[in-house]
C-alpha cells in the first residue's frame, strides 16, 4: 500500500478501536466521522463483511491552516484512520499518508503541512 502507513496488532478490534481514538486525541485529532462499514453493508445491501471502522479524523489547528492556505483542500479532509478485523483475530489499522494526497493539489505551503500530519497519524498508529 503505498497511500497510508498501516500496522497489524494482536489486539482484538474492539480494543484497537478504543486505543487508536485515544491515541488520535493524545495527537491532538479528534473524530468527526465513523463509518461502520460492516454493518452499513449488511443494512444496504445484505452482505456479510469483517469488522471495518473508518474514522475521519481531524486535527483542528492543522486543518484550519490548511483552509487558510487553500480553501478546496476541504476536499481531502478529514484525514482518514481505519482499522479493520483479521480472519487471524489481529486488527490492522492505516491512516492515509497525506503527502500522497498532497500530490494532486499544487500549493507547496500546504507540503510542510501534510508532513506534520503524516508525522501525528503515524504516532497515533504506532501508539496502539
Amino acid at each position: 500500500m503505498n497511500y497510508g502507513y498501516k500496522r497489524t496488532v494482536e489486539l482484538s478490534f474492539e480494543e484497537v478501536d478504543d486505543r487508536i481514538r485515544s491515541s488520535l486525541e493524545e495527537q491532538g485529532f479528534g473524530v468527526l466521522t465513523e463509518i461502520d462499514v460492516k454493518s452499513t453493508l449488511k443494512k444496504k445491501l445484505d452482505k456479510d463483511f469483517q469488522k471495518y471502522t473508518i474514522l475521519g479524523a481531524c486535527n483542528p489547528p492543522l486543518a484550519f491552516e490548511a483552509l487558510e492556505d487553500e480553501q478546496a483542500i476541504g476536499l481531502l479532509l478529514p484525514c482518514n484512520v481505519v482499522l479493520w478485523e483479521n480472519e487471524d483475530s489481529s486488527t490492522t489499522i492505516a491512516a492515509i499518508d497525506a503527502d500522497k494526497m498532497m500530490t494532486i493539489v499544487k500549493n507547496n505551503q500546504l507540503y510542510n503541512l501534510a508532513k506534520k500530519v503524516n508525522t501525528l497519524l503515524k504516532k497515533a498508529v504506532d501508539n496502539v
